[in-house]
């Protein structure tokens, strides 16, 4: 019997003093982890793959064989893949509805599209799964307003442009002048705002720009 049918069927495999995680543990632990946390297919299945390279941390203390220990590990794969897909098939897991609340989320917090395509990536969004999510956007908005909201917030949290809380003074040279907007416009470029979208902000009169920022938050 293999080391895979044996771990399936919930039974300890030889030759191991600390019992690796079965299926049902498994699963209660992926449970336990989207009750709290909002998370893809990929999250999840790394979620699972680390409880299982930490019990095989703790076996090879207590005296195990390395060897044997990677080979359980090893069977464990499968199973972790099993217990992932059972969570999406029940709809806990749905890469589709964390890509587009994550979006919102992002946006919110000033994040750029570039920056939340890489966001995305990183978390296991397939990229057309990606683009359907930014397409839909936030509310109402169109994706350049959506990006111009997010340059929006990004401008509040450092105070730039409308939301600068030391304005240019009138005699302000033109040289230090230039060099505040290069800074300001450095930030924005940092986070992946578009020269444009970064010009309009920092140009924008205070009164439109919170006009934009209570669009964003009646969409929200």
């Amino acid at each position: 019997m293999s080391i895979l049918s044996i771990t399936m069927d919930n039974t300890t495999p030889p030759s191991l003093t600390c019992p690796p995680p079965q299926r049902s543990t498994l699963r209660e632990a992926a449970l336990a982890h989207l009750a709290r946390f909002g998370t893809t297919r990929q999250g999840l299945e790394q979620v699972l793959l680390r409880r299982v390279a930490r019990w095989a941390q703790k076996a090879q203390r207590a005296g195990d064989c390395a060897e044997v220990v990677a080979e359980h590990a090893a069977g464990l794969r499968p199973v972790v893949v099993a217990v992932v897909d059972d969570m999406v098939r029940l709809g806990a897991v749905d890469d589709a509805v964390f890509a587009r609340s994550r979006v919102r989320r992002l946006v919110r917090s000033g994040r750029s599209t570039r920056a939340v395509q890489a966001h995305l990536a990183a978390k296991g969004v397939a990229p057309e799964v990606r683009e359907e999510a930014l397409e839909e956007g936030v509310g109402t908005l169109g994706a350049g307003e959506r990006e111009l909201c997010a340059a929006l917030v990004l401008a509040r949290k450092r105070r730039l442009g409308p939301f600068a809380t030391d304005p240019a003074e009138p005699d302000e040279d033109e040289a230090s002048g230039m060099a505040r907007q290069n800074r300001a416009l450095g930030v924005l470029a940092r986070a992946g705002f578009a020269r444009d979208v970064a010009e309009r902000v920092l140009e924008m009169q205070s009164e439109e720009a919170e006009d934009w920022m209570d669009r964003l938050r009646a969409e929200s």
